[in-house]
């Protein structure tokens, strides 16, 4: 059984990156690579072709492994709603909310779940890479772990640990949680990766010859901080977006719920956007477009925002010919109301929306979960919806796009009479070359705009990225590791 697993010893330190640098690595080295997560608790998700919800990493090393994204790549998948609450992805489908504690005690069958799929991946491909979830050092949560050590102690696997030295500390980072574990987690550490190293390396070799003599284990690498590396996010938004003399200026509202923050990956990649967001305190600024994006509570948001003033800024920003485009959860705050009367997303019950359209919004248990094909007049998009509301209304007599899927057509979404709002539930626009022309084309349709297709850049910097772990790592001993 040839399983490796990456774990960090904080979140953010890079395993992800590391897991999809390998994946490609391996893959043009000859082998058959499956990536997996047991446990991710994240707010970016990806749709399969199955129409099954797993966690957006997971779908970016899929694509680093030359594979097609599918749910056994991530069995479980956490969707905060809350300070204390998520809602349980089990193999793609929601099967209830669960606060913390209750989710301790469904450790358990989520476990089985994980292990189901991990059998399955062997089965089918050369050899699996895992990617831990947080720290393996977190000794609160080490009973019934299903996401490190817990998951590597029953499938029997060797793990690697990776620190970030970017962020301070990195001994102490790696030290201080190998001295965490039990002595056979200990044993399965088989070596280091240390990430985000700028400078000069030689200053470092006598902490690296310190660190392998006290802990008798090896480093595998030393990666560069690869400068402007553009992924997708697993979870935390990067904000990255220089471009100050833009043709177009575009506002996102941050609120505390947004999921799906990666449709708008394209648009700050875009060399004739300027995307900023707008955070708690901050007031809506002059700009061509504001954006109101998905969230995992959307009533518990469309509060906040009005706790910030941005009704107010809208109207302003709409009075002055802007244009408003809400997606998913952003596209129901725009209506009249939204009922949550299951209690779907949250205890609130009703909320008034914004008024900006005539249609009602009402959660549902049923989750809608499928990849669709989306007409625009002449512009064929792709992308994917992830919703539990039905809406309804006159609004909707304007449709924004017809959808397809499985030989079925449908309308989605609205554009408004004066053609300044517009709503969808469709993710995953801009991505291609043709859905950053159209919204481009929206704000502005006189302006030539230069055409950007973010997945021939996801495609490059993987490349990239590949490039750096093989000239870094030490790939033969990660593989003999992972073979041993």
């Amino acid at each position: 059984m040839n399983t490796l697993m990456i774990q960090g010893t904080v979140s953010d330190a890079g395993k992800s990156t590391v897991v999809a640098g390998l994946c490609r690595v391996l893959v043009n080295r000859g082998k058959r690579v499956a990536p997996f997560k047991p446990q991710n608790m994240a707010l970016n998700s990806a749709v399969t072709a199955q129409g099954e919800e797993i966690g957006r990493a997971q779908a970016l090393q899929a694509y680093a492994a030359k594979v097609p994204p599918q749910v056994d790549f991530n069995p479980i998948l956490l969707k905060p709603n809350s300070d204390t609450g998520a809602q349980v992805i089990l193999h793609g489908h929601p099967i209830s909310n669960m606060e913390a504690a209750q989710y301790q005690d469904y450790k358990k069958v989520a476990m089985q779940a994980v292990l189901a799929s991990h059998t399955r991946l062997v089965q089918q491909f050369d050899c699996v890479l895992v990617e831990g979830a947080g720290s393996p050092a977190e000794i609160n949560l080490r009973e019934g772990d299903v996401a490190n050590m817990g998951f590597a102690e029953e499938v029997d696997c060797p793990v690697v640990l990776v620190a970030n030295i970017d962020k301070g500390g990195v001994f102490a980072h790696l030290v201080g949680t190998l001295a965490l574990l039990s002595e056979s987690e200990q044993n399965r550490v088989k070596g280091f990766i240390i990430n985000g190293f700028r400078g000069d390396l030689g200053l470092l070799e006598s902490g690296l010859a310190w660190l392998e003599e006290y802990t008798q284990k090896p480093v595998l690498g030393v990666l560069p901080y690869i400068h402007d590396l553009a992924l997708d996010a697993e979870d935390a938004i990067d904000e990255h977006n220089s471009n100050d003399e833009a043709a177009a200026n575009i506002a996102i509202l941050l609120l505390p719920h947004t999921s799906n923050h990666t449709d708008f990956d394209a648009l700050r990649h875009h060399p004739q956007c300027r995307v900023q967001y707008v955070r708690m305190g901050q007031r809506i600024p002059a700009c061509d477009l504001v954006i109101i994006p998905g969230s995992k509570n959307v009533l518990f948001d469309l509060t906040f925002l009005r706790q910030q003033h941005w009704h107010d800024d809208l109207q302003r920003h709409l009075r002055y010919g802007g244009k408003v485009l809400g997606i998913c959860g952003g596209m129901q705050m725009l209506g009249q109301r939204i009922d949550d009367p299951e209690q779907v997303e949250s205890t609130i019950g009703a909320v008034f929306g914004l008024g900006l359209a005539d249609f009602v919004t009402t959660l549902q248990r049923d989750k809608i979960i499928r990849q669709v094909t989306a007409i625009c007049e002449d512009a064929q998009l792709c992308g994917y919806e992830i919703h539990c509301g039905r809406s309804v209304g006159a609004a909707f007599d304007m449709p924004l796009f017809q959808l397809s899927h499985d030989d079925r057509q449908w309308h989605d979404g609205f554009i408004s009479v004066d053609n300044l709002i517009a709503g969808t539930y469709v993710h995953g626009l801009f991505d291609s070359p043709q859905g950053c022309d159209w919204v481009l084309s929206w704000l502005d349709n006189t302006r030539s705009w230069q055409a950007f297709d973010l997945n021939a850049q996801r495609e490059q910097q993987l490349v990239r990225l590949a490039d750096v772990c093989e000239q870094h790592l030490d790939i033969n001993k990660i593989i003999a590791i992972m073979e041993s």
